[in-house]
C-alpha cells in the first residue's frame, strides 16, 4: 500500500472516529450529527463541524514538548511537536550529534536508529529553525534556510529558536529532555 493511500485511510479513519465520538457524546441522533458535519450548504442547525482539517499538523501540533538544546556549547530554546516521530526522538535522549552541511540549506546528523514514521502529520515545507527527520536516510536536519516544498519523506519534528548564523555554522548539537 502506498504512503498516499495509507494517509487517505488514516484521514478517513480519523474522521470516522470523530463522528463516532460525536455521536456517542451527543443526545442527537446519528443522522443529526452527520448533518452537522456536512457542507455549509446543508440546512442543518449551526454547530461546530467535526473535520479532519481541524486537527493540528507539523510544528503547530498540540501539546508541544520543551527540550533543552545546546548548539556548540550555547543553549537555545527549542520545542518538539507531539508527533509520533518527535516522541520517538525523545526516547533516544540525551543525544549529542556532530552536524555537517547539506545543500547549503540544512545541517544534518544521524541518530542512533531510525525513527517511526507511522501516523506522520501532513507534509509541510520546512522553515528556518525547523528540526526535521528525513525518513529515507534516517537523519535529522536543522534548517538554517527555508527548505524545499513539502515532502512526505520529510517530517518536521519541532523548532529551534536560534539565529541563522548560529544554525548555519553549527558543528555539534546536544538534545536533552527538559526537566
Amino acid at each position: 500500500m502506498t504512503f498516499t493511500h495509507r494517509r487517505a485511510l488514516t484521514t478517513t479513519a480519523t474522521v470516522g472516529a470523530l463522528l463516532l465520538t460525536a455521536t456517542a457524546c451527543s443526545q442527537d441522533s446519528p443522522e443529526q450529527v452527520v448533518a452537522t458535519t456536512g457542507s455549509a450548504s446543508s440546512s442543518a442547525p449551526a454547530s461546530t463541524p467535526v473535520s479532519a482539517s481541524a486537527s493540528p499538523t507539523g510544528s503547530d501540533r498540540s501539546t508541544p514538548m520543551d527540550i533543552r538544546v545546546t548548539i556548540d556549547g550555547k543553549p537555545v530554546d527549542a520545542t518538539l511537536n507531539d508527533s509520533p516521530a518527535a516522541r520517538d526522538l525523545v526516547s533516544l535522549l540525551p543525544l549529542t550529534l556532530d552536524l555537517e552541511d547539506f545543500h547549503g540549506t540544512e545541517r544534518i546528523a544521524d541518530p542512533p536508529r531510525k525513527l517511526t514514521t507511522e501516523n506522520a502529520p501532513e507534509p509541510q515545507a520546512p522553515k528556518t529553525g525547523d528540526l526535521a527527520y528525513y525518513a529515507p536516510w534516517g537523519n535529522l536536519a536543522i534548517f538554517y534556510k527555508d527548505g524545499p516544498s513539502a515532502s512526505s519523506d520529510l517530517l518536521v519534528l519541532g523548532h529551534i529558536d536560534a539565529d541563522t548564523d548560529q544554525l548555519s555554522r553549527a558543528d555539534r548539537i546536544t538534545i536533552e529532555a527538559a526537566s
